[in-house]
């Protein structure tokens, strides 16, 4: 028997992913291009509107107030991708209402003042102008870190081994809205995760006209199916003596949007009224604005590997952060009721699709602008049960996870202190978090219970975060254990190129500002 040679049981480690039909600055077609931009649309809808339904009726709010809540959060949300696609990191990331913002709203929602309005609208509209105030404020911390290029400055302390838990913990640590979510409604999830999966896994050489039309339209041909086969359940009445939570999973007719929703309606600026100030409320935001910060730079990580660019240098980084903040403050100008980071499935829908295309993220964002206007359109693809949405996350959400793996093969995994650091960080990014939660779900409070709110929703943000978490735990111990002696082990050696912008020829060809806009604002 013949020996085995060395290429025939490990890989080379390649700076950018091999495999994808479209890398960043390459586009399809145009009607290609639009129905791909489409497809980012729908995906980006679940959280648009799973957290409006979830903030609004504890605000006090009516069908009605969500509907705009929403409108406004997909129009912003449309906007700020545009200002990212063109003037931030440059990278293909739909730019969508973050989860990380709950434990400040939610401290402002139960604000004693505001709890003894006993007018519900006039209490949901209190609450939305406390909400903007703390946004607007809160908003600086990105504007700062980004534009100041501080964040540039921390990011020289990262490495290949201490990204790994961050970006893996951005896909791992939503794990709570995928399966959980999907068991709401068995009959209708499964049968979605089961059709995506075969569409865009199985049956992904199947094409017409060159183009492998399963693969690449796998989740808007699977939504259509399941949602209508959905909608035959509703009108048959097969949920007609189920529970109340089982009606609002599984029903089509239950998000009452589509008779809430005007034909059209632009939203504006200071909308709700004059924001509100109070600085308790504006310190705890600042975390989730940390907490948004540190999400999104591990997110952009898994953007450019599969958008198929060099990992992001420290100042395009930066420049990204300091936008994100922008958009930050014009949630809190429009009142989005949330503040905004990347929207992890769009950027594990890039790698379904195995289009990277930064055009198609801007016709993704024409589409949330518009259909936000035209409300009673938008509000139709808005009715879509969440549990489909659930049962595509638990694709998106684990592939984005992986791609963080991925990073380990710049690094040396024979060695025991890199085992010991990818290990601990990724546990505990994942148990501190199930820890506040629980404690949380049964106590009603955080583990951090002072007299000053402030610092509990600060402390208790911080720690409900896996990304967070993860960074905090990989970067101090990647900085402290041996480090002089292992930058070869780290994966320091590959790093060093990309952290400059003229560390690497690829990086103007995938990061320089359009309309030549770098003669005014220069790498830095």
């Amino acid at each position: 028997m013949a020996a085995v040679k060395p290429e025939e049981i490990s890989h080379a480690p390649m700076d950018q992913l091999q495999g994808l039909e479209y890398c960043i600055d390459s586009n399809p077609s145009w009607g290609e291009a639009i129905a791909l931009g489409f497809q980012h649309y729908i995906l980006a809808l679940g959280t648009a509107v799973m957290i409006p339904s979830f903030l609004v009726p504890l605000m006090g709010g009516s069908d009605d107030d969500k509907v705009r809540v929403v409108q406004t959060l997909l129009f912003v949300g449309g906007i700020n991708t545009v200002l990212q696609t063109l003037f931030g990191t440059r990278l293909p990331t739909v730019i969508g209402g973050s989860w990380a913002f709950l434990v400040p709203i939610i401290s402002i929602i139960h604000d004693p003042s505001l709890e003894r309005i006993t007018d519900p609208h006039q209490r949901f509209l209190s609450t939305m102008r406390a909400i903007q105030g703390a946004l607007i404020v809160a908003s600086s911390v990105q504007i700062i870190l980004g534009y100041s290029q501080l964040w540039a400055i921390c990011s020289r302390f990262f490495s290949p081994l201490g990204m790994v838990p961050v970006i893996s913990l951005v896909g791992f640590g939503l794990f709570d809205r995928g399966f959980p979510v999907v068991g709401r409604c068995v009959e209708i999830g499964i049968p979605m995760f089961i059709l995506f999966v075969a569409f865009s896994q199985y049956l992904k050489h199947f094409q017409t006209k060159q183009i492998p039309v399963l693969e690449r339209f796998a989740l808007v041909i699977s939504v259509t199916v399941i949602w209508a086969y959905a909608h035959l359940l509703t009108a048959s009445g097969a949920y007609k003596h189920h529970p109340e939570l089982t009606q609002r999973n599984c029903r089509t007719d239950k998000a009452n949007l589509i008779s809430s929703a005007p034909w059209i309606k632009i939203p504006y600026p200071l909308q709700w009224g004059a924001p509100t100030f109070d600085a308790g409320h504006a310190f705890g935001m600042m975390a989730a604005v940390l907490v948004s910060l540190i999400e999104s730079t591990g997110a952009y990580k898994a953007a450019s590997r599969l958008a198929s660019a060099t990992p992001p240098p420290a100042h395009v980084l930066s420049r990204g952060i300091g936008w994100q903040g922008i958009g930050i403050l014009l949630d809190g100008l429009f009142g989005t009721g949330t503040g905004s980071t990347v929207s992890v499935e769009n950027i594990g829908l890039l790698g379904t699709t195995r289009v990277g295309s930064r055009r198609v993220i801007q016709i993704a964002a024409g589409f949330m602008i518009f259909f936000s206007i035209l409300g009673k359109f938008g509000a139709l693809f808005a009715s879509i049960p969440f549990t489909i949405f659930a049962a595509v996350y638990c694709v998106m959400f684990g592939l984005v996870a992986s791609v963080g793996l991925s990073f380990l093969q710049f690094t040396n995994m024979n060695s025991m202190r890199n085992l010991f650091i990818t290990g601990v960080s990724i546990f505990l990014g994942l148990s501190i978090p199930e820890y506040f939660r629980e404690y949380t779900a049964a106590a009603l409070h955080g583990p951090s219970h002072t007299k000053a709110g402030w610092f509990n929703d600060f402390l208790n943000t911080i720690f409900l975060s896996s990304p967070t978490v993860g960074l905090l735990v990989a970067v101090f111990l990647d900085n402290t254990l041996e480090y002089k002696d292992s930058a070869v082990d780290r994966g320091m050696p590959w790093w060093a190129k990309f952290r400059a912008f003229k560390g690497d020829s690829r990086n103007e060809e995938f990061y320089t500002l359009p309309f030549n806009l770098n003669r005014f604002f220069p790498p830095s």
